[in-house]
């Protein structure tokens, strides 16, 4: 079959728009929900500490602390129960949240953990040190050699985990480590989990005794550890093996794009939409030990799945030799950047470098006129160039090319507050999905505000990294 005879003959036929945005209502109420579910957690976790503190109890300083001590102890606790269910991969909370969210979140809910628990270690010792009379570092060293204290040496260790990773998460450092190194370091995550939960039960007030407090809280680690297996092993293995995919062809896009194209069995029954992306691992001898997400750069189709990425590093230079039958495990798909979560009847997309991916793939998806805002820095850099304006034509949409240095008076006028309405007119009354470069999203989310375009209406795909 030719693959690139196919993708001309797809982009010829119009697809219909699939799903009503009036479906955003839904999403919207869904992520109200678990809001509202996530602070009505968090109260309840804290209820059976009021209910087994008696009247008058905080009567001087030790017990203050130490009842401050336990307090963040139980949000510290709640916040990683919520924090590995994010983590969990599962779908109906990536369709309720979207993955952009999920991100923020997981980011956010981080560094609120850390806060906590390092609140909690501090509060406890000097709690516990008021109350035996000696100073911080002996009440440490106590702490860790009575056989009472059972678990706390690695509770404390799971503290320095915690900070040591939060400290490499600084945009500073982040920026210097790989993508393999960064989710390396992601997966001591479990150690801390593993740790923490142990040292709860152990010598948690409110958890170590038998009873409705202990009960409860097993039951929801539970019900997330299902979570977590169905999300990352169940669900995947389950697609996989249903699914059977396999790389087709690797075809060069530019001097540093390459798509591959991936088959499979009854992929037209695949759950997957245009502007979603999925982690995958090519099954050779090279890449078998790593995933990475990638957006679909095509609308899926019974025939094959396209992926295309910018060469960057020396994963994606190993794409260039994957071999026509190599195995692909893909889990997914994630993320909301799709056409059923628009608000207005019309959109635009806007897409630099290495964007076009899902942007060329939305298009697919979105109704008729569609504006398309492709920005790259040569000419030579543009891909997809003709599948857009297959597209355009058979769309009855717009496709805008924009060149040139990030300093030239062309790329600034069209990416600024004026440019955008003069090529939009009608700009307030579109979604907008923007997806390129972290400089130009930030340049055009300010633009898109500045011309008066509500921040509901701005989509943006989301990176893992």
């Amino acid at each position: 079959m030719d693959i690139q005879g196919a993708v001309s003959d797809a982009a010829r036929i119009p697809h219909e728009f699939r799903r009503p945005y009036r479906r955003r209502r839904s999403v919207d109420a869904w992520r109200a929900l678990t809001i509202a579910g996530f602070w009505l957690g968090l109260a309840a976790t804290l209820l059976p500490w009021w209910w087994n503190t008696p009247a008058g109890f905080l009567r001087d300083p030790a017990t203050s602390l130490t009842a401050a001590g336990r307090i963040t102890g139980l949000v510290a606790g709640y916040a990683l129960l919520v924090q590995v269910l994010l983590m969990s991969r599962v779908a109906w909370l990536d369709r309720w949240l979207g993955a952009r969210d999920l991100l923020h979140w997981h980011r956010d809910l981080g560094a609120f953990v850390v806060a906590a628990v390092v609140a909690h270690a501090a509060f406890i010792v000097l709690g516990y040190a008021k109350l035996e009379r000696v100073g911080p570092a002996r009440e440490i060293v106590r702490l860790l050699t009575v056989d009472k204290y059972t678990g706390m040496l690695g509770a404390f260790a799971a503290t320095g985990i915690l900070v040591a990773l939060v400290l490499l998460a600084l945009p500073a450092l982040r920026r210097r480590m790989s993508y393999e190194v960064w989710h390396l370091l992601h997966l001591t995550s479990y150690l801390v989990l593993v740790l923490s939960v142990g040292h709860q039960f152990a010598v948690g007030q409110e958890m170590s005794a038998p009873g409705f407090s202990r009960t409860c809280s097993l039951a929801l680690w539970c019900a997330v550890a299902a979570a977590v297996l169905w999300g990352r092993m169940i669900a995947p293995v389950r697609m996989n093996l249903r699914h059977r995919f396999r790389v087709r062809s690797v075809v060069a896009e530019g001097p540093d794009m390459v798509s591959v194209y991936i088959g499979g069995e009854r992929l037209a029954q695949l759950p997957v939409r245009a502007g979603q992306f999925c982690r995958w691992r090519f099954l050779d001898r090279r890449n078998w030990w790593q995933a990475h997400p990638f957006s679909m750069s095509a609308a899926p189709n019974d025939e094959w799945l396209r992926l295309t990425v910018k060469v960057v590093g020396d994963h994606t230079a190993g794409l260039r030799r994957l071999r026509p039958g190599t195995r692909v495990f893909v889990e997914g798909p994630s993320g909301d950047f799709t056409a059923d979560r628009r608000r207005q009847a019309r959109a635009l997309l806007i897409a630099g470098g290495s964007g076009i991916g899902p942007i060329r793939a939305l298009l697919e998806e979105l109704p008729p006129r569609t504006v398309v805002l492709y920005r790259a820095r040569t000419a030579d850099e543009l891909v997809f160039r003709s599948e857009l304006e297959l597209l355009a034509e058979a769309r009855d949409a717009q496709v805008w090319y924009v060149t040139g240095g990030r300093d030239d008076p062309g790329p600034r006028r069209a990416f600024s507050r004026r440019g955008l309405v003069e090529l939009v007119p009608d700009l307030t009354r579109r979604d907008v999905y923007l997806c390129g470069s972290a400089g130009l999203v930030d340049a055009t989310v300010v633009a898109l505000r500045r011309a008066g375009v509500p921040p509901r209406q701005i989509h943006l795909d989301p990176f893992e990294f």
